[in-house]
């Protein structure tokens, strides 16, 4: 299990070639297409135009939209009010639970202003700082801390409505599955949106 590991750590598919006929063209060829596309009926053999023959060879994805990366913001809600916690505890005279739980938000609070989650077209990576730099080997399983969304089993949010810690378990980091758990230091909504986006649906409900 990681534990919060970063704050202590297809082949392209070939498409059937197809061809195209100068839109307003009668063909013979009953297979063809009747979907427009730029101006052209698609067909999935030569066909004879006006004496000649027209070809276009296409790759499925060429014009596919890609997704664009996603950083959601950092959000203090929680080391400030693990803080405010620390703060009414010392106050009371109770110093040891002050001063842990004052650590604890004094630690949350400095990771939520360089620990960056980012989302890009294929997978998960944790960066450090505006700079998005390297975050390094996870301390506690090795590797790299990105992980593809098609490694992800599921995924959870505790608790949707104040969001304080985020649970994914993946396949990448070993066949029998890796559990991780960070704490939710950035924007809940924009994180739950982009996960259900990229790795799928959780059980949970949405963050409000």
């Amino acid at each position: 299990m990681a534990m919060a590991s970063v704050f202590l750590s297809l082949p392209l598919l070939r498409a059937p070639s197809r061809e195209a006929v100068p839109y307003g063209a009668k063909t013979e060829y009953p297979f063809c297409r009747t979907r427009l596309y730029n101006k052209s009926f698609i067909c999935r053999k030569f066909i004879h135009v006006h004496g000649s023959f027209a070809a276009v060879a296409s790759m499925l994805g060429r014009n596919a939209k890609k997704r664009d990366i996603v950083i959601p913001e950092p959000d203090y809600r929680i080391p400030v009010v693990l803080l405010g916690i620390a703060g009414g505890l010392a106050y009371q005279d109770n110093l040891l639970p002050a001063a842990t739980i004052g650590l604890l938000g004094l630690l949350l609070l400095v990771q939520a202003t360089r620990v960056r989650f980012v989302f890009d077209e294929e997978a998960l990576e944790v960066k450090i700082g505006n700079q998005l730099e390297e975050s390094g080997e996870n301390v506690f399983v090795g590797g790299k801390n990105r992980w593809r969304y098609s490694t992800f089993v599921n995924w959870e949010f505790w608790w949707p409505q104040f969001p304080i810690l985020i649970y994914f378990k993946e396949t990448q980091t070993k066949p029998e599955g890796q559990i991780h758990f960070f704490p939710v230091i950035f924007n809940g909504k924009q994180l739950y949106d982009v996960m259900v986006e990229r790795a799928g649906p959780s059980k949970t409900s949405g963050p409000k």
